[in-house]
Parts: structure tokens; C-alpha cells; sequence
């Protein structure tokens, strides 16, 4: 058993800042050869701020190393990468020698998909969001529902009374899923979702019949007709029964699906 008073050991700075979902990149000095300032084995870890612990050997090549690290988290990027370094042509070192690095960065989640409801669908939904790189918010005025849902960092459940009271509170980039248990409750969720914010994906579950009846009802509630088309009913791709789990594999894939075309639209 590790002494309470001694300083965390590496791995434990490394879980620890998985457990705060701080963003990180983990660093591994993969292989050096010839004149070199570290033995391959050495790691770090890098933060938005700099090293936070560790070392692949100080001076240029950690130096050079660390920028490239933070700018792996300004850019939000999320494949790793290995690179070859000459110390002389690419570090600007007088010694020989090369190392071979390998980046693994841990951004900060930054897909907010924010759920109304937390039945059967939700249930099924929710594991199979979690591993993603997203923040999961969870609201329903049902607590024991709420509490049948798995732990996991990124995921924050929610008891409210009138969930749509919420709405003003989401940021602007949510993904909402409006999966209540009928069209009673999900109208007036749509009704503030629709209006004063544009959040770039609206889903809510149901049927074509649905769809048709909650966007007359909301057009009858004052809603601008155009507005009322800016959400996805039936939520999820055209695949599977109506089973919760095969329902929520299709919602995880058109939201999926969403979130790259938006991506690709964004970059360009």
C-alpha cells in the first residue's frame, strides 16, 4: 500500500488528471540512439500549463517536445503521433543521436450532448455514449431512473420538475436528445429549445405521426413554422426494431454522423 504521505507516483498524476477530465498529453521517449539526454522508457506528462510530471530528458528535446504537446491540446487534436528527431537537423542540438517520441493527447471533451428523459432508450443510450469523447448531461424529473444510470465522469445527471426550464443554461454547441417518456412532455422542451439558441442538432424520438402533431401543436404555441423544422424526428439512422438497445445504436450513429459532417463543415 502506497504511503498517503509520499508524492503521488507517475501513473497516479496520470489517473488523476483522467478523473479531474483535465486535458493532458502522455509522452513516451520511444527509442535513443546514439548521444542522447534520456534512456527510451522515459515519459511525461503535459498539460495546457506545461510539464506537469515527468521527464524524456530535459533541455531542447523536452523543450520541443512540450510545445508540441500544447499544441496538440490548443488544437484539440486526438490521434496520437510518433516522431523521428535528429538532435542536430530537428532540435538543434551539437550532439548526435535521435530519439523517437510518441504523443498520446487527452483533450478535454469538448461534445456536449445534453438528454431529456431517462427511460428504457436512455438507459441503452447513455453506456454507449460514455466511452466517447463527450460531457453527458441527463435531466428528468424521475430520480429513480436517473439513479439506474451507470457512474462515469462525464456524465451528470439532472432531477428537475420542468426540464425545460433548463434550457437557457445548455451552451450553444449541446446536442439535445429530447427522449421523454411522451409528446406531453417533450413540447415544452422543444418549444424553449427552438427559440433564442441554435443548437446544432435537436433529435427527438417518435414516429412521422409524431412529428406532424408536435410541430402543429408548436406552431399553435406561438413557434415561427420555420423553426418548428429545425428539429430530427424520428431521432436516430433508419436501421434496427424497435428493441431500446438497437434504438440506441441507431440515435449513437446519426449523432455520430451529425457531429463529423459539422466538423468537416467547420474546417472548411
Amino acid at each position: 500500500m502506497s504511503d498517503p504521505t509520499s508524492p503521488p507516483t507517475f501513473y497516479e498524476s496520470l489517473a488523476a488528471l483522467e478523473r479531474d477530465a483535465s486535458p493532458f498529453v502522455l509522452v513516451f521517449l520511444v527509442e535513443a540512439l546514439g548521444s542522447t539526454p534520456q534512456d527510451a522508457g522515459a515519459k511525461m506528462l503535459v498539460t495546457p500549463a506545461g510539464l506537469h510530471r515527468g521527464t524524456v530528458g530535459g533541455g531542447r528535446v523536452e523543450a520541443q517536445a512540450i510545445t508540441l504537446a500544447q499544441e496538440l491540446l490548443t488544437l484539440g487534436e486526438t490521434q496520437p503521433r510518433f516522431l523521428n528527431w535528429s538532435l542536430k537537423a530537428d532540435v538543434g542540438m551539437t550532439c548526435g543521436g535521435s530519439v523517437k517520441l510518441y504523443f498520446e493527447p487527452h483533450p478535454i471533451a469538448v461534445w456536449p450532448i445534453v438528454i431529456f428523459g431517462a427511460g428504457h432508450v436512455v438507459q441503452a443510450l447513455v453506456p454507449v455514449l460514455i466511452p466517447l469523447p463527450c460531457t453527458l448531461t441527463v435531466i428528468d424529473p424521475r430520480a429513480d431512473w436517473l439513479d439506474r444510470l451507470p457512474r462515469a465522469r462525464n456524465l451528470k445527471t439532472v432531477v428537475h420538475e420542468s426540464p425545460a426550464d433548463l434550457i437557457p443554461t445548455l451552451p450553444e454547441n449541446a446536442f439535445l436528445l429530447c427522449l421523454t417518456k411522451g409528446h406531453a412532455s417533450d413540447r415544452p422542451v422543444l418549444q424553449r429549445a427552438l427559440v433564442g439558441k441554435s443548437f446544432p442538432f435537436v433529435g427527438v424520438i417518435g414516429s412521422d405521426a409524431k412529428s406532424i402533431v408536435l410541430r402543429r401543436e408548436l406552431i399553435a404555441h406561438g413557434l415561427d413554422p420555420a423553426l418548428a423544422e429545425k428539429f430530427v424526428c424520428p431521432v436516430g439512422l433508419p436501421f434496427g426494431s424497435n428493441h431500446p438497445h438497437e434504438i440506441a445504436l441507431s440515435i449513437a450513429a446519426q449523432i455520430l454522423t451529425e457531429r463529423d459532417r459539422l466538423r468537416k463543415v467547420t474546417a472548411h
